[in-house]
C-alpha cells in the first residue's frame, strides 16, 4: 500500500485484485475492495475532497471485471489494470458530469432561496442536500446542531421556496428529499446499468 514505485491506478489495480484474490471475509469482499480502491486514490492524493466513480465505472460491464479478476487470479495482471484504466476514464467523465449535475442543483436551489434573509437555517441546510438528499429535523439536529424548531423552520423554509418536498403526508416523523439531486443521482446509476 506504501509503494510509490508504480502509478496509482496500476497500484491501485494490484491491490484490490489482491484483496479480491484473499476474499477475507464471508460477506463484503467486493464492496470492501471497491472501498479500498477510493481509500488508496484518497491516500496517493489522487482524490481530495470527493469520490471518484471508479467503483461505479468497474461494474459497467460485470462480466468482463470478473474475468479479469479470473485472468488475475491465473497469473495474468493485464486485464484488471485495464479494466481500472477503463474505468478511470469513466470515473473522470462521468464524475465531472455528475459533479457538475449536482452543482447545478445547488444553483437553482440557491435562486430558489434568494428572497431568503442570509442568516436564515435553510442556508445552513443546503449545502448538505447533496450528501443527503433525504433528510428529516432529527438529522438536522443530529448532524447540523440545529434544535428542533430551527430544523423545522429551516425544513418549511426549504419547501415553502420549492428547494425539498415532505414524502409521508404525516404530521409527525415526516421525511423531506430534494427531488432534483434525487433525480441527478438516479439517472447517474440508471447510466452505469445501460452501458
Amino acid at each position: 500500500m506504501r509503494r510509490e514505485d508504480l502509478p496509482v491506478v496500476l497500484h491501485v489495480a494490484l491491490a484490490h485484485a489482491q484483496f479480491e484474490t484473499i476474499h477475507p471475509f464471508t460477506d463484503g469482499n467486493g464492496r470492501t475492495g471497491r472501498a479500498l480502491v477510493h481509500a488508496m486514490l484518497r491516500a496517493k492524493g489522487v482524490t481530495r475532497d470527493t469520490t471518484a466513480p471508479v467503483s461505479a465505472g468497474l461494474l459497467i460491464d460485470t462480466q468482463a471485471y470478473f474475468d479479469a479478476l479470473t485472468a488475475y487470479r491465473a497469473g495474468d495482471a493485464g486485464p484488471i489494470i485495464r479494466q481500472f484504466a477503463r474505468a478511470s476514464r469513466y470515473a473522470a467523465t462521468a464524475g465531472s458530469r455528475l459533479v457538475d449535475d449536482l452543482a447545478e442543483q445547488v444553483a437553482t436551489s440557491r435562486e430558489r432561496l434568494s428572497g431568503l434573509r442570509r442568516q436564515a437555517a435553510a442556508w445552513k441546510v443546503l449545502p448538505h442536500l447533496v450528501a443527503h438528499p433525504v433528510v428529516n429535523a432529527r438529522f438536522l439536529t443530529e448532524h447540523l446542531g440545529l434544535n428542533d424548531t430551527t430544523a423545522q423552520r429551516a425544513l418549511a423554509q426549504l419547501a415553502d421556496a420549492g428547494v425539498v418536498s415532505e414524502r409521508t403526508g404525516m404530521r409527525r416523523n415526516r421525511v423531506w428529499q430534494h427531488d432534483g439531486i434525487l433525480a441527478v443521482l438516479d439517472l447517474f446509476a440508471q447510466d452505469i446499468h445501460r452501458r
